[in-house]
């Protein structure tokens, strides 16, 4: 399902600050050396991650799939000077090309980029994180939400990607749905209920959830 109408995200994008060089070069190499090259953040949804974390001057960020760094260098970007993003990947073939994006942004002093299953990892980090962005396996968010949510402190932003699923979320009744399906609903569903969060999903792209801890 296409969600939006191809010329009307191009034009969003051409009313969107431009990518700078190394960007658009890890799209490039991502696009020529990686499979699903479409999990890329990109140019709309990596400006507004920027934005976000420039505007919320974070001094700790937390990222659960880093992919090809794309998305880590637009957060780190909002960093307050003594910030740092912890990273979380689990893919440890695109180590080498990530490190080098880290190293040529000059923010790889800021960027704690670690490989291990992140549910594994994230009950070992202390936080507090002022920021987190979830786009790893669809299958475990709600898991991600339980093992974060009391390291974010009030007035932290979580960030959840791809909540709308390419419109796979919109089931009618009695219509079966595949497992990774089912655990977007049931996450979206989870962040709507909670009461220590107030939210709103935004149509970005693949649809963006921000939950702000009361």
């Amino acid at each position: 399902m296409e969600l939006f109408d191809p010329a009307l995200l191009a034009y969003c994008e051409t009313i969107t600050s431009s990518e700078d060089a190394l960007l658009k070069k890890i799209v490039r190499e991502t696009q020529a050396k990686v499979l699903m090259p479409r999990m890329i953040s990109g140019h709309l949804q990596g400006k507004m991650l920027e934005l976000f974390a420039k505007m919320l001057q974070p001094k700790t960020i937390l990222e659960i799939g880093t992919y090809t760094g794309y998305s880590g260098i637009c957060l780190a970007r909002g960093l307050r000077p003594d910030g740092k993003l912890i990273t979380l990947d689990i893919n440890d073939e695109l180590e080498p090309m990530v490190r080098g994006f880290f190293e040529e942004s000059g923010l790889a002093n800021q960027i704690d980029y670690r490989l291990g299953n992140a549910r594994e990892v994230i009950p070992t980090l202390d936080g507090p994180f002022d920021l987190v962005f979830i786009d790893a396996d669809k299958f475990y968010y709600s898991e991600y939400f339980d093992l974060i949510i009391d390291k974010v402190p009030s007035g932290g932003i979580i960030l959840a990607d791809n909540v709308l699923w390419s419109g796979k979320i919109l089931v009618e009744e009695g219509q079966k749905v595949d497992k990774d399906t089912r655990a977007l609903l049931d996450f979206n569903q989870k962040v709507q209920d909670d009461p220590r969060v107030e939210n709103v999903l935004l149509p970005i792209r693949d649809g963006v959830l921000m939950a702000r801890k009361l």
